[in-house]
């Protein structure tokens, strides 16, 4: 097995759940290929969906609180055992070392969540199916169309496109985004903020 794969083998046989549709959120419309919400939903979670890999401490505890609120049914011990998995760089989730001290630390801190609030996640408007049998020029022309109803593009419009590229192992470019959004470069760039230049620089550098 290839470094840069990820060895999911270890979760599925202690039946980790790492990606979770919106449980309470009600979709605006229902489509074949997955479900349209137009105010958005945080409910959305879905780990190891895109090649980006784990590269920063912060990325790595959020996904140990995922992974501890999406299986409540683990004990400590095989909590433990997980992290210890994922934290190993040669099983392809993440591209740095973690020393057992900071790992320890970590799963500390993480199972003294309050597993009764949602961990903290990104906005979703457009969340495809499972093997829905679309291709990536295909789900980027639907979020567009979908995300880009609205006459006035917002941050949160653009995000989601981001996202979505980066879901599909893409290359986010502002380029990409207008022809999502069927508006011009200038229009993206206008109606963005700092934070979202950092986080496309940062999306890029997982791919």
């Amino acid at each position: 097995m290839s470094l840069l794969e990820r060895n999911t083998k270890y979760l599925i046989s202690k039946q980790v759940v790492w990606r979770q549709n919106p449980w309470s959120d009600i979709p605006t419309k229902n489509y074949e290929w997955g479900w349209y919400y137009e105010n958005g939903t945080h409910q959305c979670y879905s780990l190891f969906a895109s090649k980006a890999k784990i590269n920063t401490f912060k990325s790595l505890k959020w996904h140990m609180y995922v992974l501890w609120y999406l299986n409540p049914q683990l004990n400590p011990s095989d909590f433990e055992m997980i992290v210890k998995h994922i934290c190993d760089i040669k099983k392809g989730f993440i591209t740095f070392k973690v020393s057992n001290h900071i790992r320890q630390s970590m799963i500390l801190d993480v199972s003294l969540q309050d597993l009764e609030r949602p961990p903290p996640n990104r906005l979703r408007k457009v969340i495809f199916r499972d093997f829905c049998g679309l291709n990536r020029s295909q789900k980027m022309s639907i979020v567009g169309q979908l995300v880009g109803r609205s006459k006035k593009i917002n941050a949160d419009d653009v995000y989601q496109c981001m996202i979505d590229l980066n879901d599909l192992g893409e290359k986010i470019t502002w380029s990409k985004i207008s022809k999502s959004l069927d508006c011009s470069e200038r229009t993206i760039i206008r109606n963005i903020n700092n934070e979202l230049k950092k986080e496309k620089i940062l999306l890029n550098k997982q791919l």
